[in-house]
C-alpha cells in the first residue's frame, strides 16, 4: 500500500492572488516532464477542477474536511493519487480561511496538515516591494504545523520589482521558488459563480492552459518544487486509500445514521442510471459516479442539451450542478428530453437532483418551460447564497431515511419558488433553521450539493430503488 505520494499544496493569502494559474501551470508543467500528476482541489470548488483535467489528463478531485469529515481527506487523497509521481493540491481563499465560524475547519491549512503536505504561498506581489517580507513572515509563522515551504511572486511588474521582492524575502528564511510576471493572455473568463467551467470553453480553455503551463515553467523552479515534494514523508495517521468497494468505509460520524441498503447478489442485471453532463451540467464530484458503480449500476453520461431521449433502459436519474440558467433556452427547446424526464419520474423511478437539477426540474426556469416535475419555478437573482450547511433527512426518500444527518454546501445566484414541498428534502441549519427542496415519489431534489464518500450508503440505496422501482 502506497502512502508516501509527493506532494504540494498551492495556498495563497487570499483570493484573486493567482492560485488557479500557479496551481494549474504547475500541473500541467510537471505532466509535460513525463510525470503522472494527480490533481486535487480544497474546497466544495466543481470549476477548477476541470483545468486541473486538462492540465494532467486525470480527474480533478476535492478535498473537503467539512462535507467529507477531515478523516476522509487523507483516504480520498491517496485514492486519486493511485499510481501517481506527484500530487499538486489547490487551496481555496487565504490559506487561514476555513468554513465559518469552525476555526480552521475546511481551511487550506486544515487539508495541508491532514496530508503533512508543504505549503507554497503564491502571493500577488502587484503592489508592494519590501512588505512581502512581512506578510510571508505573518502566514509562515502563524501556525507551527504548517510548513511554507516556498513562495511564489506573482504579478512582478519588472526586474527591478523582482530584484527588490527577492532581497527583501532573503532573510524570512521562506525560499523564493519562482517569480510570475503580469500576463493577460492566462486569463480566464468569470461568471456570476466564478470561472467558466472547462466544458464550455473547449479550445479556449485548452489554450488557457497551455499559456498557464508556460509561464510557470519561465518563471518557476521546477526542480526546486519537485525536490520539496519529494520532501514530504508518509501521509499522516497510516490512512488507507479510500475505496468506493465497501459501503461501510467511513460511512458515520458519531451519533449518525448511514442510509445503508442491500448489496446487490452477485451477477443480478445493473440497473442503468442516466447521469447528466455535458456544458449545463458540470458540476459532479467524480466519486459519485464511482460508488454507483460499486454499488452494481451501469453509469451512462447523456447532454440534455442535445440528446432527445434518456439513454436506453433508464432505471434512475441523477442531475447534478451547473448552470442551466446560461442555458435555459436550450435546454426548453429540447421538449423531448424534457417530456421523457417528467414520464420517468412520474413513474415513481429514482431521481436525485441538486442544485442546477433541482432548476431543470421545475415548471419553469426565467420564464422558459422546463421538466414540469415538480410544481414550481426557478428565476435568477441578484442576491448570492454561499455556504456549508448542516442538513437533517425530513422524511425517507431515494437516497436516505428519515433522520439522516450530511454536510452539504450551497451556491447560487437563482430562488425556487416555493423554496420547499409539501415533503421537503432536508431541514437545514445555518444560517437560519428551515426546510428545502422536495421530496415526491422517488424524486429527491435540493439546492444542497452533498458529497456522497461521506454516506457511501446513499448510492446503495439509490441504485437499490433503481432495480425495484
Amino acid at each position: 500500500m502506497v502512502t508516501s505520494v509527493p506532494r504540494l499544496v498551492v495556498a495563497a493569502p487570499s483570493s484573486g492572488s493567482g492560485k488557479t494559474t500557479v496551481a494549474t501551470g504547475l500541473m500541467a508543467a510537471f505532466a509535460a516532464r513525463g510525470l503522472a500528476v494527480s490533481p486535487h482541489k480544497v474546497g466544495p470548488d466543481y470549476i477548477d477542477p476541470g483545468y486541473h483535467a486538462l492540465a494532467t489528463g486525470r480527474v480533478g478531485r476535492n478535498l473537503d474536511a467539512y462535507l467529507c469529515g477531515p478523516e476522509l481527506v487523507a483516504p480520498l487523497f491517496l485514492h486519486g493519487a493511485r499510481g501517481c509521481d506527484l500530487a499538486v493540491v489547490e487551496g481555496v481563499m487565504g490559506l487561514y480561511d476555513g468554513a465559518a465560524g469552525e476555526g480552521e475547519l475546511a481551511s487550506t491549512a486544515h487539508v495541508a496538515k491532514l496530508l503533512g503536505a508543504p505549503v507554497v504561498l503564491v502571493v500577488d506581489a502587484s503592489s508592494q516591494s519590501r512588505s512581502v517580507a512581512a506578510l510571508v513572515h505573518g502566514f509562515a509563522s502563524w501556525d507551527p504545523q504548517v510548513r511554507v515551504g516556498g513562495v511564489i511572486l506573482n504579478k512582478v511588474a519588472s526586474d527591478r520589482h523582482e530584484e527588490l521582492l527577492r532581497e527583501a524575502l532573503d532573510s524570512s528564511g521562506v525560499p523564493v521558488l519562482g517569480a510570475l510576471r503580469r500576463a493577460g493572455q492566462v486569463a480566464t473568463p468569470s461568471r456570476h459563480l466564478g470561472l467558466v467551467p472547462v466544458a464550455e470553453r473547449q479550445a479556449a480553455a485548452v489554450e488557457a492552459v497551455a499559456s498557464m503551463a508556460a509561464q510557470v515553467a519561465q518563471g518557476c523552479d521546477l526542480a526546486a518544487l519537485e525536490a520539496l515534494a519529494r520532501a514530504a514523508g508518509p501521509v499522516p495517521g497510516g490512512s488507507a486509500p479510500w475505496t468506493p468497494a465497501s459501503p461501510t468505509h467511513h460511512t458515520t460520524r458519531p451519533a449518525e445514521k448511514s442510509p445503508g441498503g442491500p448489496t446487490p447478489s452477485a451477477g443480478s442485471r445493473a440497473p442503468v442510471v442516466a447521469v447528466a453532463g455535458g456544458p449545463a451540467f458540470t458540476f459532479s464530484y467524480a466519486e459519485h459516479t464511482e460508488l454507483l458503480t460499486a454499488a452494481g449500476a451501469e453509469v451512462v453520461t447523456f447532454d440534455p442539451l442535445r440528446d432527445e431521449r434518456l439513454p436506453e433502459g433508464t432505471a434512475g436519474l441523477v442531475v447534478g450542478g451547473g448552470f442551466p440558467e446560461v442555458y435555459a433556452r436550450e435546454l426548453s427547446a429540447n421538449e423531448p428530453l424534457r417530456k421523457a424526464v417528467a414520464a420517468l419520474a412520474l413513474s415513481g423511478a429514482p431521481v436525485a437532483a441538486e442544485c442546477a437539477g433541482l432548476l431543470y426540474l421545475c415548471r419553469e426556469l426565467d420564464g422558459q418551460p422546463m421538466c414540469g416535475v415538480l410544481d414550481a419555478t426557478a428565476r435568477m437573482s441578484d442576491r448570492l447564497t454561499l455556504g456549508y450547511r448542516d442538513a437533517v433527512a425530513v422524511g425517507d426518500s431515494v437516497l436516505a431515511v428519515a433522520g439522516t444527518r450530511m454536510r452539504g454546501h450551497e451556491f447560487h445566484r437563482t430562488v425556487v419558488e416555493p423554496g420547499a414541498g409539501a415533503a421537503p428534502a432536508w431541514g437545514v441549519r445555518a444560517p437560519v433553521r428551515r426546510v428545502e427542496g422536495f421530496v415526491q415519489q422517488g424524486v429527491h431534489a435540493s439546492y444542497l450539493h452533498t458529497h456522497w464518500a461521506s454516506r457511501p450508503g446513499v448510492a446503495h440505496r439509490f441504485v437499490e430503488r433503481c432495480r425495484t422501482s
